[in-house]
């Protein structure tokens, strides 16, 4: 019998600050469950106020289409970068609309290791607006601090291709050691290593809610 353990989800949300970070935290994942789950990917800034950034919004779409995520499920809003502490309540309003809209299964969203504002911010608010969901966070190593998996998915080598030419679509950012092919490849390595496997994506818990089944031939 198979060690690993199995979950399973029909709707599955995954709630970023800005584009890229989850393409960058989950892409290997997203790319690994499209063809099995409903994904809904929520980005809840656009970053157009930057006019160094303008190219974003096609960037991340374009980035969604080779994960496999249907446009309709690509939500992207306009709260202002850097501003989510005074936005929390117009964010965590439009979280419980999302969440009473959809009723996910389960969310993925950023670490409590994160330490940029907005990160932070999306997570508080997305444990408020998702009681009784399972909710995992994933890991964007530009801003994190003392990350450490404890939830582990195996990926496969078609998964680590789809994540690093979904991440290569982001040509604004080209430039950014953390967009190196390199980088997301041995992050993907690190954690297939720690689940005696090739590659994994990792994530930390912060609930899991299921039910014991004893299985019998």
């Amino acid at each position: 019998m198979a060690k690993d353990m199995l979950f399973y989800g029909k709707k599955i949300f995954f709630l970023g600050a800005h584009p890229d970070d989850i393409e960058l935290g989950c892409g290997g994942l997203i790319a690994h469950i499209t063809p099995k789950a409903e994904v809904f990917c929520i980005t809840l800034s656009d970053n157009q106020k930057n006019p160094l950034l303008t190219n974003l919004v096609q960037e991340h779409q374009a980035s969604m289409q080779i994960l496999g995520v249907k446009p309709d499920h690509v939500i992207l809003k306009d709260f202002t970068t850097r501003r989510f502490q005074h936005e929390r309540q117009e964010i965590l309003e439009f979280l419980f609309e999302l969440n009473k809209k959809y009723h996910p299964d389960i969310v993925f969203t950023h670490t409590k290791a994160d330490l940029h504002q907005d990160h932070s911010t999306v997570t508080m608010e997305t444990l408020r607006a998702f009681r009784g969901i399972s909710v995992f966070g994933f890991d964007v190593i530009r801003s994190s601090s003392g990350f450490f998996p404890h939830f582990l998915v195996k990926i496969d080598e078609q998964d680590v291709e789809k994540k690093v030419a979904a991440l290569g679509a982001y040509t604004t950012y080209q430039d950014k050691y953390y967009f190196s092919d390199e980088v997301t490849r041995a992050t993907l390595l690190r954690n297939g290593a720690i689940a005696e496997s090739k590659y994994a994506e990792g994530f930390d818990i912060f609930r899991m809610i299921g039910s014991f089944s004893t299985l019998h031939e």
